[in-house]
């Protein structure tokens, strides 16, 4: 048995608990999604993969912002440069961060200047209704990004529902070593009429040592929104967020030992929708405002990147149901982008997208949902975008496929990276004359529902993509535009990969089970092997850094008055470049596992709970350099209140 097998077999056992003696109770395994089409369906016949987890969740588990509770869900990859909100790289199915479309109630929040600011979600735990995952193309109804997969975050304000009355709160405090403090509050509040949240997320710490300075970081969260019912057909929805997080970014994008990089990322989040629910037709009116502010400043040393960026969006989606087994979904939606940086200029760039599908249902067992979506982007001009999903669902099993082509375009880093600068020695350059990615992905998998705690899924998908974006080690010589730099430095140039082929299997597990009266338990286990082959002699940068082979856990157990849970992760890929013996190195495997206990003091209302983040002390970086922290001891109370 070589090392690789006897660790991957090791990463399973340490998240499989004995769970024989469990007895029957209904749990949805097969829950409602808007994700795959708009229109609500079962997962089951949307012949995609799709994984929902409620929100209430991340009180818990053992993680301390929404980039880490992604983490431990099955087949995603969250690539980590700081803890508990810094900042991470979001991959679904062996992409590149940049190829994942993250939404919060139907609107996009990837940020035009880079895909590294997807995770930070203007929004706090409490507010989440649910988090969809939809693992596959899906550029044929959201455009451009959604290549690897989309997170969509449903939140309860918008999905609130009429005459549905809800009151609940949670507040939760910890503390622990190296100067932690962290802090969560948050209300929601629904008449049957009216609905209305807000609430904070806030962690801290001093950090553990670097090279160069402490791992601090200071991420804020704050939101409010609103909802209301003026009859029956009509509803009006709100939101307004702000977040700020400042933290050490040392070797977060380099890998020179010169880099002591901090950074500060503000952001103003607000959105709108207006919605008209009649008998066989849903309407909806959306538009959303980003305005994010970023300073980063590799070394005291040196002149600080100044980036401003701004989307703006609007949509409208119209939801008719021709008859009980025919809906037909159809929309547009324009987006403009905008940057002002001293670093990468100033540009603007526009956007509209027009589509249609539908979901047909033939007899008892199938589903089909066709696409078609037809793109302009303002350099490069329309692009049609195809897709079609067959589903077939008979008692224990589902058969599902899907068939689509994606697209992408370059952000304004990939473009402008170090453009206006007046000198460049060495580092990442923007490439203006970029061409659009494209590919085209296929998929097939089966569902399996033994009984109503159990569900298996499998999943077998290629992706075949041209002129993919990446940055390569290039020579002065082959550089494209060479004002500002030196024949003697060392460039990773933005270009466009002639071909890529990605092919992967998805392996994953569901179970949920109450044993007994006074125990339940909870399951999710995913696992991913992926396999990427570039016609490119020298490998790019982000698409040699995703896992080989990645397998992500999270275990939950109750008892009484005591809940236990458990996330691991473990990955396995190729080393990312080199870096200087004075840094962290990239770590090519690792095995993580954190975990919380919890004791409730009062049954559903106070509980006591301590946490440990990394327990085995592992030393690891998942990019460049970027050293993440050891082993992390905290603890605190929660308050829970509802009605």
């Amino acid at each position: 048995m070589n090392a690789l097998t006897s660790k991957v077999i090791k990463a399973f056992l340490l998240c499989i608990p004995v769970f024989g003696m469990a007895q029957e109770k209904d749990i949805n395994l097969d829950p409602i999604t808007i994700t795959s089409s708009i229109s609500s369906e079962r997962t089951s016949k949307t012949g995609r993969n799709i994984y929902v987890i409620k929100g209430e969740q991340f009180y818990n588990l053992p993680v301390n912002s929404i980039d880490e509770l992604l983490k431990y869900l099955p087949g995603i990859e969250v690539q980590s440069r700081g803890p508990m909100g810094s900042q991470s790289d979001i991959v679904l199915r062996g992409g590149t961060f940049q190829q994942v479309l993250v939404i919060m109630d139907g609107v996009r929040l990837n940020d035009p200047n880079t895909g590294h600011f997807s995770s930070y979600f203007p929004i706090i735990p409490s507010e989440i209704e649910r988090i969809e995952i939809l693992k596959g193309a899906s550029s044929a109804i959201y455009g451009t990004e959604a290549v690897g997969g989309v997170i969509n975050i449903i939140t309860k304000t918008f999905a609130a529902k009429k005459e549905a009355r809800a009151r609940n709160s949670v507040a939760q405090v910890s503390t622990g070593t190296f100067g932690l403090l962290n802090a969560s509050a948050g209300v929601f509040i629904n008449n049957g009429k009216t609905s209305i949240g807000f609430g904070l997320l806030t962690n801290n710490a001093t950090g553990q040592q670097q090279r160069g300075i402490k791992g601090y970081f200071h991420n804020n969260t704050a939101t409010i929104s609103l909802s209301h019912f003026f009859n029956d057909n009509w509803q009006l929805s709100l939101r307004g967020a702000y977040d700020n997080r400042k933290f050490a970014a040392q070797n977060f994008y380099t890998n020179f030992t010169s880099d002591t990089a901090q950074e500060k990322v503000s952001t103003n989040w607000s959105q709108v929708q207006l919605t008209h629910l009649s008998q066989k037709n849903t309407q909806r009116l959306s538009a959303g405002y980003k305005l994010l502010d970023d300073n980063y400043s590799f070394n005291p040393h040196s002149i600080a990147n100044q980036n401003k960026s701004k989307l703006y969006q609007v949509g409208i989606t119209n939801e008719w149901k021709i008859k009980p087994q025919t809906t037909l979904v159809y929309g547009g939606q324009y987006i403009n982008k905008q940057i002002a940086s001293n670093d990468r200029g100033t540009h603007s760039l526009g956007q509209v997208g027009l589509f249609v599908l539908a979901n047909q249902k033939i007899g008892n067992y199938i589903a089909l949902s066709p696409a078609l979506r037809t793109e302009w982007v303002e350099n490069t001009g329309w692009e049609l975008v195809p897709q079609m999903n067959i589903s077939y669902r008979k008692e224990l099993f589902q058969l599902r496929g899907s068939v689509g082509k994606t697209m992408r375009d370059a952000d304004f880093t990939e473009r402008y990276n170090n453009y206006n600068k007046p000198i460049v020695s060495s580092g990442k350059i923007g490439n203006p004359y970029l061409m659009p990615e494209r590919s085209y992905s296929y998929e097939g998998g089966v569902d399996i529902y033994p009984g109503n705690s159990l569900k298996l899924s499998f999943t077998y998908f290629q992706r075949f993509q041209n002129k993919l974006i990446d940055y390569a080690l290039t020579p002065y010589s082959d550089m494209p535009r060479k004002e500002n730099l030196i024949p003697s430095g060392s460039y990773y140039l933005a270009k466009n990969i002639a071909k890529v082929k990605t092919k992967g299997i998805e392996a994953e597990m569901q179970y949920a089970k109450a044993i007994k009266a006074s125990q339940q338990l909870f399951i999710t286990l995913g696992s991913v092997w992926l396999h990427s082959r570039e016609s490119d002699t020298i490998p790019s940068l982000y698409l040699s850094s995703h896992a080989r082979y990645l397998v992500n856990c999270t275990v939950q157990y109750s008892i009484s008055d005591f809940l236990i849970s458990v996330s691991g992760i473990y990955k396995d890929r190729r080393p990312q470049g080199d870096a200087p013996a004075a840094i962290a190195k990239f770590t090519t495997n690792y095995f993580l596992l954190n975990t919380r206990a919890e004791y409730y003091v009062k049954k559903k209302t106070l509980s006591v709970f301590a946490q440990v983040d990394n327990l085995f002390n592992k030393n690891y970086s998942d990019l460049l350099g970027a050293s993440m922290p050891g082993r992390w001891i905290m603890g605190g109370i929660k308050i829970s209140l509802s009605k």
